[in-house]
Formats: C-alpha cells, structure tokens, sequence
C-alpha cells in the first residue's frame, strides 16, 4: 500500500466518521464544519509525528513527497505534477481573498442571536408522545404555518424566504435548533418575534406570534416535525 496510502486512508475514514457516522450515534450531535477541519488537522499531525519517529520511516513517508515535488523519478506523473503546482496555489489564494475580501453586505449588528427565555420556559419538556402520527401531523402544520418562510425542505428557503433580512433559519443546519432544547423554540414560535428580550434588539425577526393562533399542543407537534423533518435531534442536558 506504500507509506503514503494509509494516512490517506486515515483521513478520510476520519472524515466520513466525523461527517456522517458520529452525528447518528444517539447523544450525538452534528459538528461544525470549523470543528472537523480541526480534528482533522490533528489527525494529520499525529500521523506526521508518526511517521517522522524514525529515520527509516521518515524517508519512506517523506521520500514520495520529495520526489513528486521536484519531479525526480515520477514518470508519467509530471502532468500530475503541473497540476497540483498550478493548482494548489491558486486554491489557496482563491480561499484566501474569499475569507479577507470586503463585502458589499451591510456591517453585521451586535445582536444574541439566540436571548435566554424567560424562567418558565426554561426546563420545559415536551408534553405531546412522540408517535409517528404525532410527528406526521405536526409536518402537516409545519407545512401549513411555517413552511411558507422555513422551506418545505426545513432549509429556510421557503417561497416568501427572500422577503425577509436576516433570512429564515436553516434547520437542516446543524448550528441551528441542533443546538437548542424543544423548550427555546416553544418559547420562540408561541411568542415570536415581538415576544424577544431586550438583549435580542434590534428586533428584526418576523416570527409572528403563533400564540394567537395555535393552542400549545400544535405547537409542540411542529417542534417535533421540524427535528424530524430536518434530521435533528434537540439538545439535551443529560
């Protein structure tokens, strides 16, 4: 397999372990594209320190590296060579400007995203059984109140999304109700936006308050649909 084929290997099992298994072991949730990135750097350095223990292993980790790089001994692989040479740098440099580059987006304002609810809310459990027939049912008011802003997809990209700064949530991303107990966002969809804190100003979400339209038990069915709808699992303290 060559000194080089099993840190290959290695990285990329990390990576789909990371991505795709991790996230579906119960208690888990999904991570951040950052915190992958950062574990996969410290599976590479680890296999770098690995290999470089010895100085017979350091050559043969080292050595096919060195050779590609200069063109030494590598055959037919000297277009491959260009490639990367050509290639690498111009990645780089395209990530690079993408991420220092100014935007023509307005300037961010300081808001918490997220404002703790008020003490009642806090520790709230979901009263509703979480049956198929209750999740169903509570796609189907999602789909009714919420899907319109939120997307049917649960991507927030719902037909009426692109009148809306800031934009619907996401709750297929994994930052999003991953992150916050069916509790928060009881608290948020029964109050809506006028219900936010002061901490939450300046107060441009356009939840309405669904309060006044939809007894508790919908409510709480529609959290269960969105989790479900969106392959999330609520965050828990356990």
């Amino acid at each position: 397999m060559g000194a080089l084929g099993k840190p290959v290997i290695l990285m990329v099992a990390m990576y789909l372990f990371l991505k795709f298994v991790l996230p579906n072991i119960p208690g888990s949730a999904p991570l951040p594209s950052s915190l992958i990135f950062l574990y996969l750097i410290l599976t590479a350095s680890g296999i770098v320190i690995y290999e470089t223990l010895s100085g017979e292993s350091k050559d043969a980790f080292w050595g096919p590296i060195q050779r590609f790089l200069t063109g030494e001994n590598i055959g037919g692989m000297q277009a491959l060579r260009y490639g990367v040479l050509i290639l690498f740098p111009l990645l780089v440099g395209w990530q690079t400007y993408g991420s220092t580059a100014t935007s023509d987006l307005p300037p961010t304002e300081s808001r918490t995203i997220h404002p703790a609810p008020p003490g009642e809310y806090t520790g709230l459990s979901n009263p509703v059984p979480k049956t198929p027939e209750n999740i169903m049912q509570g796609k189907g008011f999602y789909a009714a109140f919420c899907s319109p802003c939120h997307g049917g997809n649960f991507d927030g990209k719902g037909p009426a999304a692109r009148g809306f700064i800031p934009a619907p949530a996401n709750f297929a991303d994994p930052t999003t109700i991953a992150m916050l107990q069916e509790s928060y966002l009881f608290w948020r969809i029964k109050k809506g936006g006028v219900g936010l804190p002061i901490e939450g100003a300046p107060w441009k979400s356009a939840m309405p308050r669904w309060e006044v339209e939809l007894p508790d038990e919908w409510i709480w069915k529609i959290i269960m649909g969105e989790y479900d709808g969106a392959h999330q699992s609520p965050r828990t303290w356990e």
